[in-house]
């Protein structure tokens, strides 16, 4: 009887369910995304001694979106809530398939019974229904319980059952392939921009995901039941930094799809959080920064001289040039300005090093040794 009444049910969400949800969409630009915290109003969802994760949630979706308005342009960003109220799950997918999102990104907070459990982790739509996913899964799921009508609005589907999701193998692949890739690219940023353990990139059937009609993730910040993680999470640098984090991810990811982008965003928070001394599980919170050898180092300088004859540093040509260097290749001795790991903000140095030098361009080492800047990229972003 059951099973004569799941199949009843998979028709039912097939008739009700537009075309071109599950038809194959080659999604080639970013135009409109849509940021959607997690829970609001009557739903806390996670529960902290710091506080409320529907508060968290908010905070850092509009700061995202404040990246994306202000560096971004070209994109309009489109919140499913922008205050402390309910919406309903079926609806925030709604929002965005009204404004033909072309991407869609939810943004949670973790919890466990076990304390000791800390890290970020993403989810796109799909049906992996390991023991360890599905419990995540079933946490975001059941809010579906207080909303009105719930029955007729997912046609009775219980959302502790994991025999009702076959229902979802309808939908998973139309967009699996974009929605993995921002997803592991939001991994790379926690993990490599700000220390964040990596809990990786996961799939599961997930009712806030299901029916959209874009590439969509489910972002779980980390677990606010961990005491040192929520501590950093509801701090004001932890939310700018984990917005930040996104924000880079998404950048990233629309070059990938429409190409570069002309900005400055060297505003937005990027090198890692300094560590609080009062913080006591500081492994727990914080990969352990590799120290690289000099001969691994990559970093960015930026070249405004080269000269036959050498200079001293302390110069009246290199006035109001800070970190002045030193190189020579062929004969030939070539200065340079700052040590940046950073391309972005090598490149926010050169546009102030112009200002005396209208020539200087950002160059890139191994260490000691000279690559080029497409090779330094490539390696960090491997």
């Amino acid at each position: 009887m059951k099973r004569f009444q799941l199949i009843i049910l998979i028709v039912i969400l097939l008739v009700n369910t537009p075309l071109r949800t599950i038809s194959q969409n080659t999604q080639q630009t970013v135009k409109t995304i849509v940021i959607d915290p997690g829970h609001g109003g009557e739903d806390p969802g996670a529960v902290s001694k710091f506080g409320y994760e529907k508060d968290l949630v908010l905070d850092v979706s509009l700061k995202l979106g404040q990246y994306i308005e202000k560096h971004i342009p070209g994109v309009k960003v489109i919140y499913t809530r922008k205050t402390d109220v309910f919406i309903e799950l079926i609806k925030r997918a709604e929002i965005a398939n009204k404004v033909n999102a072309d991407l869609f990104i939810s943004i949670h907070a973790n919890s466990a019974e076990n304390k000791e459990a800390f890290g970020t982790e993403s989810f796109v739509m799909g049906l992996d229904k390991s023991a360890k996913n599905f419990a995540v899964v079933q946490k975001e799921n059941e809010v579906i319980m207080k909303e009105d009508d719930y029955k007729k609005t997912y046609g009775n589907i219980d959302p502790q059952s994991p025999e009702a999701y076959i229902i979802f193998s309808l939908f998973q692949n139309v967009h699996l392939k974009q929605s993995t890739r921002l997803a592991q690219l939001i991994q790379n940023q926690f993990t490599e921009r700000i220390g964040r353990k990596d809990r990786g990139v996961k799939q599961g059937p997930l009712f806030v995901l299901w029916k959209n009609e874009s590439p969509s993730v489910l972002v779980e910040l980390g677990f606010i039941s961990h005491d040192a993680e929520a501590r950093f999470l509801f701090s004001d640098k932890g939310k700018e930094y984990m917005a930040s984090a996104i924000y880079r991810a998404f950048k990233k990811y629309k070059i990938e799809l429409d190409g570069p982008i002309d900005t400055d965003d060297s505003s937005v928070p990027d090198d890692k959080p300094v560590i609080e001394p009062d913080t006591t599980v500081q492994e727990a919170i914080y990969k352990p920064v590799q120290v690289l050898d000099e001969t691994e180092q990559i970093h960015f300088e930026v070249q405004f001289l080269s000269s036959p004859k050498s200079y001293s540093k302390n110069s009246k040509k290199f006035e109001g040039i800070e970190k002045v260097n030193e190189y020579q290749t062929d004969g030939i001795y070539k200065y340079t300005a700052g040590h940046e790991i950073n391309f972005e903000k090598a490149k926010a140095l050169q546009t102030k090093v112009r200002e005396k030098f209208p020539d200087a361009f950002v160059v890139a080492f191994k260490g000691q040794k000279k690559i080029s800047i497409t090779d330094a990229l490539k390696e960090l972003n491997h």
